[in-house]
């Protein structure tokens, strides 16, 4: 078999970002932000043989039959996500009138990197289109970790402070309040997650949004065989862990799995977290699978103005004959991600003023 090249996507962080200082911004909540993953653009089709129960203001149910030629559905992430924005701009509007709190959300970047400041300006305008307050600081790259430090603490004891969204470091993860961890790496969140009887205050929101979907689809998961390709701390590791929560039966695959795609055929379910494109094809997957793909990855097009298309882990070419539903990119996982941010951002602040 040809060799394969998996990439962890904790490792290709983008611009540090870093805490403000306050004297120029008045902080009702702070992130430390870190991109995360988005997924892959993929035409519509629908299933080869399809039951669906819709109603006007939800996602429909979909199951599944295969018959002679499969075309799988597409899991609209964009659709889901104006349904969950709805369901949070509703309850801000709510905790607002009641206690005369807004949940507030603050980005804080490091460096000069375009990829991180569209981030930074993405999450400002989702913040903003649900009411929540968005404050946001450039600081050169080079800040020091002790300032990191300092303001984490200070961040830690303002209660209007509600959410911090922080670097994949040991240091500075550990530092981060776990009531305050809407990213959900903090490692008592983690372990949380991973015990049983035990419930984490935030769950971290690509893998979040990756279960939110299959559930707002009715896509059954307990007892199902369920394959994870990649296993970083930041989509893969979590994704396995939420999908034993819901009594999947998990496999992992990583770059030491030998021969993957005998893994990935017995699946039901696959969520692809690797960013390598193309990298499942349709003989990898099991007749009526379910595909969640969280990648994406830049390849060259002659035919694009941009000069490149963005494709996912997953083959959708193949990947669509074969499977009974897959998450499009843009507008499957992206969207979910940045509403799961939200989420936890509207649930720390009810959290903090005692309304959960």
């Amino acid at each position: 078999m040809a060799s394969i090249t998996f990439t962890d996507y904790a490792s290709s962080a983008t611009a540090r970002l870093l805490p403000f200082t306050g004297t120029n911004f008045r902080s009702n909540g702070v992130v430390f932000f870190r991109r995360l993953v988005n997924p892959l653009s993929v035409r519509t089709t629908s299933f080869r043989s399809l039951t669906i129960r819709s109603s006007s203001t939800s996602p429909p149910v979909v199951t599944a039959a295969m018959g002679s030629e499969a075309v799988a559905k597409v899991i609209d992430g964009k659709l889901v996500t104006k349904k969950i924005r709805e369901e949070i701009t509703a309850e801000v509007s709510k905790m607002k009138d009641e206690i005369g709190v807004v949940p507030g959300l603050a980005v804080i970047l490091v460096g000069e990197r375009k990829d991180s400041a569209t981030y930074v300006r993405n999450k400002k305008k989702a913040c903003e289109s649900v009411g929540i307050t968005s404050f946001e600081v450039h600081l050169p790259e080079d800040c020091s970790e002790e300032e990191v430090l300092k303001f984490i603490s200070g961040f830690n004891d303002d209660p209007s402070v509600h959410g911090i969204l922080h670097m994949n470091e040991q240091k500075i993860l550990n530092a981060v309040s776990i009531e305050k961890d809407v990213d959900g790496f903090h490692p008592l969140n983690i372990g949380r997650l991973a015990m049983r009887g035990r419930e984490p205050l935030f769950v971290p929101c690509t893998p979040k949004g990756c279960i939110e979907l299959l559930h707002r689809y009715g896509v059954e998961i307990k007892g199902k065989r369920a394959a994870v390709i990649g296993r970083s701390n930041i989509v893969g590791m979590p994704a396995a862990l939420l999908l034993q929560r819901e009594d999947a039966t998990i496999s992992i695959v990583h770059s030491r799995t030998k021969n993957p795609e005998e893994i990935t055929r017995q699946a039901d379910i696959i969520i692809a977290a690797v960013g390598q494109p193309n990298m499942v094809k349709g003989n990898w997957i099991k007749p009526g699978a379910v595909i969640i793909d969280v990648g994406i990855n830049p390849v060259e097009d002659s035919k694009s103005a941009r000069g490149y298309r963005l494709v996912g882990d997953v083959c959708y070419e193949e990947a669509c004959k074969v499977a009974s539903a897959i998450t499009p990119v843009p507008g499957g996982v992206g969207p979910m991600t940045i509403a799961m941010l939200l989420s936890n951002t509207l649930s720390s602040a009810k959290r903090i003023n005692n309304l959960q």
